[in-house]
Parts: C-alpha cells; sequence; structure tokens
C-alpha cells in the first residue's frame, strides 16, 4: 500500500509541473495579426488595420488609381501614401 500511495504522489507532482509547462507551450490563436509598417519619411510606425485600410482605399480614390496591395505598390507609391496619410488624418 505504501509504494502505491507513493507512485501516486510521484505521478502528481509530474502532473502539477507538467500542466502550467504544456499550456504555456501550447500556441493560442490571435485575433488578427498586427503588422507595423515602417514611414521613413516621417520616421515613424503605422499600424496597418482596417482603418489603415479604409484610408489606404480613399487615397487610391482620391488618386483615381486602382487597387492593388499596399505591399504591392511601388515604394514610390507607398511614400506618397503616408505623405497623403499625414495630411489627411481620420477625423474619429
Amino acid at each position: 500500500m505504501h509504494r502505491i500511495n507513493r507512485c501516486l504522489n510521484s505521478l502528481l507532482l509530474v502532473a502539477a509541473f507538467a500542466v502550467p509547462t504544456v499550456m504555456m507551450a501550447n500556441p493560442t490563436p490571435q485575433d488578427g495579426v498586427q503588422v507595423r509598417i515602417y514611414d521613413r519619411d516621417n520616421r515613424d510606425y503605422h499600424n496597418w488595420d482596417d482603418r489603415e485600410d479604409r484610408a489606404y482605399r480613399r487615397y487610391l480614390v482620391a488618386q483615381h488609381r486602382t487597387y492593388r496591395e499596399y505591399h504591392s505598390q511601388h515604394r514610390r507609391v507607398q511614400r506618397h501614401y503616408w505623405h497623403w496619410r499625414h495630411r489627411n488624418p481620420d477625423r474619429d
């Protein structure tokens, strides 16, 4: 009986250490992947989220351009967008 009790205590101790480790190692799905873009001219970062995407689409309409993903745009167009963006902030 003493041997069984000792074995159960050992298993309980191993489980007590293993459970928190396994829970920390288990990745949790993120609600949204955060993308940050560095604006070299203004030396600041911008989070690319839904609000920024709407502003980017407004920019494309204002410039009479067809939609193309920001990362696919030429660097010159990206720089022009950030200049426009700083002159046209959100009015929330």
